[in-house]
């Protein structure tokens, strides 16, 4: 609590005491300022009532919020509707939301995909409800205005503002809004790319979440980081069984001291892992080492010969964890489950803990489990996949890739644009394996501070940044429709 009051106190309340605080929205149902007299206000607006809809996964429950969407395209004349798809343990429904601005046809649609799920927001270290949609001081606040309901809206107004354009572009733009996502995709985008291929259109291009612009510091350049390739997961669940009893007189070989002694060895697995440099990573470096450190930049250029052989330049590249993620395959161990807090004297006979492995691309997991098993060296535990797909790659150059260079260079002159590479995963790779050109690119210029809230508490972004993606999202649309 300590620690809340702090966070209300520095932060919150300067938000409250600004000027812009005076524009507190309360709109309910689907009442919003009109995009064309107050951009910001109804992206504002639209994304603090998308964050009031619980859609929490597990279990999901995004079909009332894929109604909204919908409802709103469907308002403004735009071709929407609600797809439902499987679900699962949802009480409410899941469902996607599906729309289409029609072009031409002289070229093949490109889609904008974002998704509706939140992962969970525990009290703790909130300032404010999570849920409540907080609009103050020139900020959104609330899970999801980031990840990624904050991107469903900037699609959504960049899709409405090209509808109202006089005349069409060369291509038609898909509005896809999934569910599921934070748990894999599976019954999201997954079930779209499997059972309907139809509501792609043939499309070419994909944008998704994944990249975006990290503000420079000082005289360096804003970098646009788009995302064409990701680790990808090996989610493992190890389950470790032994005979329940009396604490009292518990010995060395039950569930609990079993699954301790294995992970130590998967600690230690993790720890010893060896480095290695994949052609995309290498890429991403080496287009980055103009704008580097000077004393880093020959070691950016090659960057498999500098943590080979440079001892110095080995110890500051992974002394960053983004960094060293990206030439390792990482392990973490992230939950653990075994017995009863009201039963401290009782044995039990089966302990559990879930492992975040996210391997290379390139990777498979089935040959890490292997290596895995014979770390764990227990043939009494049971080690098995919860989570497993290959990742595939984007090129780096494309039509798309273009145009987002030439709006860099119109919104934002001087701004370095570069293929990256995530540590993390986006469902962009149900639609690589469908023969898409998938780009992870958002346009919203964050600093570091912002993007930690992502997955963490005081999730936030800026009326500002939402407006200015909008824009940036309808040009890069217009320069790839053939727009001059």
């Amino acid at each position: 609590m300590r620690n809340t009051r702090r966070f209300v106190a520095i932060f919150l309340l300067p938000l409250l005491l600004a000027p812009e605080a005076e524009a507190v929205w309360p709109f309910q149902g689907r009442s919003y300022p009109d995009p064309n007299k107050d951009l910001g206000g109804a992206a504002a607006a639209l994304l603090a009532q998308a964050i009031r809809i619980d859609t929490v996964n597990p279990p999901g429950d995004e079909k009332p919020l894929a109604e909204q969407l919908v409802g709103i395209l469907a308002a403004e004349g735009i071709e929407a509707k609600v797809v439902p798809t499987p679900k699962g343990v949802s009480a409410l429904g899941r469902a996607a939301a599906w729309a289409r601005v029609p072009g031409t046809g002289k070229r093949p649609p490109i889609v904008l995909l974002s998704h509706l799920d939140v992962v969970p927001a525990e009290g703790e270290g909130w300032a404010v409800d999570p849920f409540a949609g907080l609009v103050a001081g020139g900020y959104v606040v609330g899970r999801g205005a980031l990840d990624a309901k904050g991107v469903a809206i900037v699609h959504l107004l960049a899709l409405m503002q090209l509808a109202r354009r006089e005349s069409k572009l060369d291509r038609d733009v898909i509005f896809l809004a999934t569910p599921d996502e934070e748990t894999g995709g599976r019954d999201g985008a997954g079930f779209i790319a499997s059972e309907h291929k139809e509501l792609l259109g043939g499309a070419e291009f994909l944008l998704t979440e994944g990249g975006g612009i990290l503000q420079g510091d000082g005289n360096a350049p804003n970098v646009w980081g788009v995302d064409v390739s990701e680790k990808s997961p090996c989610w493992t669940r190890l389950v470790a069984r032994g005979a329940p009893g009396h604490a009292s007189t518990a010995g060395p070989y039950g569930a609990v001291p079993r699954l301790v002694a294995a992970l130590e060895r998967v600690r230690r697995l993790d720890m010893e892992m060896e480095l290695r440099v994949v052609p995309e990573v290498a890429s991403m470096f080496a287009a980055l080492a103009p704008i580097a450190d000077p004393a880093d930049r020959a070691g950016y250029r090659d960057l498999a010969a500098a943590l080979a052989n440079d001892a110095e330049f080995r110890r500051r590249f992974l002394a960053d964890p983004a960094r060293a993620a990206l030439v390792r395959n990482t392990i973490s161990i992230t939950v653990l489950s075994a017995g009863s807090h009201s039963s401290v004297n009782v044995v039990p006979d089966t302990a559990e803990a879930a492992l975040d492995v996210r391997l290379l691309p390139g990777d498979r997991c089935d040959a890490f489990l292997d290596r895995l098993r014979a770390a764990v060296a227990d043939p009494t535990i049971a080690v098995d996949p919860i989570l497993s797909f290959e990742t595939r790659s984007s090129p780096s150059r494309s039509e798309l890739f273009d145009a987002i260079q030439r709006v860099a260079a119109e919104l934002d002159p001087g701004a370095w644009v570069l293929p990256r590479v995530i540590a993390g995963f986006t469902d962009s790779h149900y639609f690589r394996d469908l023969g898409l050109v998938a780009y992870g690119f958002v346009p919203r210029w964050l600093p570091p501070s912002e993007t930690r809230g992502i997955h963490g508490p005081n999730e936030r972004i800026s009326v500002d940044n939402l407006e200015r993606g909008v824009h940036a999202t309808l040009r890069i649309l217009e320069v790839l429709g053939g727009a001059p």
